[in-house]
């Protein structure tokens, strides 16, 4: 018997509710995507960004050249923070597709973090691709969450 037939009124609406956070959750992070990978852009366009330097003046770096990377490095931690919350609730949602979805996502944002702070040592192009290319993969992977709770919600399948 399949165990949604099996679960009580409330369950169900529990379940429903944490769906949809993982929605909201999962759009607002697309969103946050879309202005980073703006922001990047400008970075890439209009910044000269001095390489080399030890970590601790990688991050110095990153807030005295000016407000674009300011706000481009503060959203880029804000991303991570939102990344691994999405994997929280995915995990608390109990929906495998979308776990992995959101785990994917994080290793993305991750991946991008890294490579623009090997950007910063370095000004490689290699490096600006690759955010560019874990930006992309990230937001495809929370516009799939995107379905996955829309779809499973309207539905009710699991």
């Amino acid at each position: 018997m399949n165990r949604d037939v099996q679960a009580t009124p409330a369950a169900q609406q529990a379940a429903e509710r944490r769906l949809g956070i993982v929605g909201r959750a999962s759009l607002g992070a697309a969103v946050m995507l879309v202005v980073q990978y703006g922001l990047g852009i400008g970075v890439n366009l209009y910044i000269a960004v001095p390489t080399g330097g030890s970590a601790g003046s990688t991050v110095g770096r990153a807030f005295s050249n000016g407000p674009l990377l300011a706000a481009h490095a503060v959203l880029g931690v804000l991303l991570v923070l939102t990344a691994v919350s999405l994997v929280v609730r995915a995990v608390l949602a109990r929906q495998r597709a979308i776990i992995v979805l959101a785990s994917l996502g994080l290793l993305a944002i991750l991946a991008a973090a890294g490579n623009g702070v090997s950007f910063l040592h370095s000004g490689a192009d290699g490096e600006s691709l690759g955010m560019a290319i874990a930006t992309g993969v990230a937001l495809l992977c929370y516009i799939g969450i995107l379905f996955a709770a829309g779809f499973r919600a309207r539905t009710g399948s699991g």
